[in-house]
């Protein structure tokens, strides 16, 4: 269990189908959050995902904790991204691309961080705390790659490249508009790639 009882992920593996409507839900409820914010009707929710209401509520008792597994799934996809763009792309050119899924995920972050700090108070720290540790881990492979391959400045660290990105985000503001963010991220990216002088 997570803080203030919200379960933070089942003791045992789920089953193939139990799995499948289990991400069908998570799928569901990120879009609508996204669409409509947190206080959506969770039976439209289970509608969408194409399964029973009552299949929505044996994997998510309340309402926080499916907000609370949405925000966490949808860091779990950025970070499982980072992993499959390294083995992709050269190295610049994969954190580039992290850099622009982690707009989106941050424009989409900020009605699920409100809930959960509305309905968990302190105990959201938990939850912010894991988030960001798993970012972190991520960044720093990409930007250390990024680093070794000698296209990126070596004299910043992740949580600076993670904060300058988000300042980007809510420079944007409530814009739906991806290219709203695309410029600034490339003013950022663009310092990035500056190498000052010894």
């Amino acid at each position: 269990m997570g803080p203030a009882g919200v379960t933070t992920g089942s003791a045992r593996p789920l089953r193939a189908d139990a799995a499948r409507n289990r991400e069908k839900l998570l799928a569901a409820a990120r879009d609508m959050f996204d669409e409509a914010g947190t206080d959506v009707s969770l039976e439209e929710v289970a509608r969408r995902a194409g399964v029973g209401v009552g299949t929505l509520y044996r994997n998510f008792p309340t309402r926080i904790e499916l907000i609370e597994q949405v925000y966490r799934h949808n860091v779990d996809e950025l970070c499982a991204s980072g992993d499959r763009l390294r083995a992709a792309l050269p190295p610049s050119e994969a954190l580039e691309a992290w850099l622009l899924e982690f707009v989106a995920y941050a424009a989409s972050k900020r009605g699920l961080a409100g809930a959960l700090r509305s309905a968990l108070g302190d105990g959201a720290s938990t939850v912010f705390a894991d988030v960001h540790e798993k970012l972190q881990t991520s960044g720093s492979a990409l930007l250390g790659a990024a680093q070794a391959e000698g296209t990126v400045r070596t004299d910043v660290e992740t949580m600076d490249v993670l904060r300058a990105v988000s300042g980007v985000c809510v420079a944007a503001g409530d814009s739906k508009d991806p290219a709203a963010s695309r410029l600034p991220l490339r003013l950022v990216l663009d310092g990035l790639r500056y190498q000052p002088a010894p």
